[in-house]
């Protein structure tokens, strides 16, 4: 019998070539800066934070070589080469990349994902890894929620096309390697050159296009208002502290989320993300404290974009918030109510992976269980419950 394959190569393609002239500014978008750190070092830092990529290729501009060298200084070099010149367009960019991967004998799976999209996520990344295992091409969608016309050119409204069959995409787009660098080579032979993604251009050379849930938080910054600068960290930092809390009943299962941490369990639970009740106290709790609503503001679950997804991407947004508005998290407290499982064998991988999300060290997340005495829905082991505390500091307005 034959031993499994060995997993196929992963790598990824920064697409970082462009202008943005929408932007504005007097440097390309990528190398502006968000809360004191440029845009392209903060889509690097994410992918370069998960282990599977085996590479990163940059594609930059071809007068961008310093704007590159300072925005990667403090980034691990193992994984990302040395840059590649892009071309005119978007698609001759991408082309770049590929090429330079096919000069190294590459042949796996290839992520492109533009450079103008630093709240892309590990889990995003994870999940678009996932959707291209059986499918030559795949990406990340979120169904659209205004009314789209398609107009004449003139003004006038020619169609309506139904909402329900409309989505709209983003990046990471994953692929196989091979039928996209052919589909790139025959598009550049041919003269066609109007694609605005890959996916397109995939579509364009016959091969079907799957798609997986995207993120909403996933935006692409184009606008100056993209940009808008938080109050000055010089501003005077007020102290907030808010508490949030979940719970949820058992269902059929063998495992539950706790802290982004898989857990074995005799039961499940019953949730329509993946029901973790310590990511989702703790996501109330930073949204509380920024005055921003709840979990279920942002994230409903009446919307099936949410039906079982994993929660460390809504404590992530939660955080990402609150760093856009200048501030920062001094400290995270949780307490598990439960029965069983018993938390303290799993405390330490908890505490890592919550700071891991939230972006803070493992020595501001405290971890507590506790049971209810065989009291309540909790004491007759009928659900698990979980109560947070965030401690933070945010830039006082007038």
């Amino acid at each position: 019998m034959n031993p499994d394959p060995s997993p196929p190569a992963i790598a990824c393609i920064i697409v970082a070539a462009g202008r943005g002239l929408r932007a504005g500014g007097d440097i390309p978008k990528q190398y502006r800066e968000i809360g004191g750190r440029s845009v392209l070092a903060r889509t690097l830092s994410v992918f370069l934070g998960e282990a599977e990529l085996a590479q990163l290729v940059v594609v930059i501009g071809a007068d961008d070589a310093d704007l590159f060298a300072q925005a990667i200084a403090d980034l691990p070099r193992a994984r990302l080469g040395a840059a590649v010149i892009g071309g005119e367009t978007r698609q001759d960019s991408v082309r770049a990349g590929l090429q330079a991967l096919a000069a190294q004998g590459f042949d796996g799976i290839v992520l492109v994902h533009d450079a103008a999209r630093p709240f892309v996520t590990g889990e995003l990344i994870r999940r678009a890894i996932a959707a291209v295992a059986h499918v030559p091409g795949a990406v990340p969608a979120l169904p659209v929620t205004d009314t789209i016309k398609r107009t004449d050119g003139q003004g006038r409204v020619v169609e309506t096309p139904r909402r329900e069959t409309l989505i709209s995409v983003q990046t990471p787009q994953a692929f196989a390697f091979a039928p996209l660098l052919a589909a790139h080579d025959a598009a550049a032979a041919g003269g066609q050159h109007g694609f605005t993604d890959d996916a397109a251009l995939l579509e364009w050379a016959g091969h079907p296009v799957a798609i997986f849930p995207g993120d909403p938080a996933n935006v692409k910054l184009t606008h100056p208002q993209d940009f808008a600068v938080p109050p000055a960290p010089s501003s005077p930092l007020g102290v907030r502290v808010a508490t949030g809390y979940d719970v949820h009943a058992f269902a059929d299962g063998d495992h539950i989320w706790l802290g982004g941490v898989r857990i074995p369990h005799e039961r499940g639970v019953l949730a329509h993300s993946d029901g973790d009740v310590a990511l989702h106290a703790l996501t109330d709790a930073l949204l509380g404290a920024l005055a921003e609503g709840d979990i279920g503001t942002h994230f409903p679950p009446s919307d099936p974009r949410w039906k079982g997804a994993a929660s460390d991407q809504f404590l992530a947004f939660a955080a990402e918030r609150l760093r856009l508005r200048g501030g920062r998290i001094d400290f995270l407290d949780l307490t598990i109510v439960c029965e069983a499982p018993r938390i303290g064998p799993h405390r330490d991988a908890i505490r890592a992976r919550i700071a891991e999300i939230a972006g803070i060290r493992p020595d501001q997340v405290a971890i507590k269980a506790t049971t209810s005495e065989a009291m309540g829905f909790t004491g007759r082991r009928e659900g698990l419950a979980a109560l947070a505390t965030a401690t933070l500091r945010l830039p006082e307005t007038e």
